[in-house]
């Protein structure tokens, strides 16, 4: 199991803290590894092979001169649950690198925001090395407002 998806799972699952704080938990250690990350505060909710899920928290440290998330924040939260993706679904004997995002914003960011990530199993399975992450960031009452494709490179681990 890839380290990552472990880490979900023990931390979410310890009887003590309880799934919330486990969580919370999950999400500060997550930061730590890709500290950029730790500037939109993202706090993950689902994590499994080729499904991840986290939220952005709307507050004045991601704020535009609109006062709603910045594009640039939005994109953050969409590689950081693409990045969780990935490392808890790419085979063992490959590695993966993004190469590119195409990202399109649909509408003002005025509440938290729910990032996802997506892919299908059979993707990760060809000899293709060009891999799209389906990406969308999603408001409080479920309009889009950020969608996307994260491009990445899996090859075959070197020995």
């Amino acid at each position: 199991m890839p380290k990552v998806l472990q880490l979900w799972k023990q931390s979410t699952s310890l009887p003590v803290v309880g799934p919330l704080l486990g969580k919370r938990l999950f999400s500060l250690a997550f930061s730590q590894q890709a500290p950029y990350f730790a500037t939109i505060r993202p706090r993950f909710v689902e994590l499994r092979p080729n499904y991840a899920e986290l939220v952005i928290p709307k507050r004045r440290g991601v704020h535009n001169h609109l006062k709603t998330v910045h594009a640039i924040a939005l994109c953050n939260g969409l590689e950081a649950a693409m990045g969780a993706l990935a490392e808890s679904t790419v085979p063992g004997d490959k590695r993966w690198i993004p190469k590119g995002m195409d990202v399109s914003y649909t509408a003002k960011a005025t509440s938290d925001i729910r990032c996802i990530a997506e892919t299908d199993p059979e993707q990760w399975t060809g000899d293709d090395p060009d891999l799209p992450v389906r990406v969308k960031g999603v408001r409080d009452d479920g309009t889009v407002v950020v969608e996307g494709v994260i491009r990445l490179w899996v090859t075959p681990r070197k020995k």
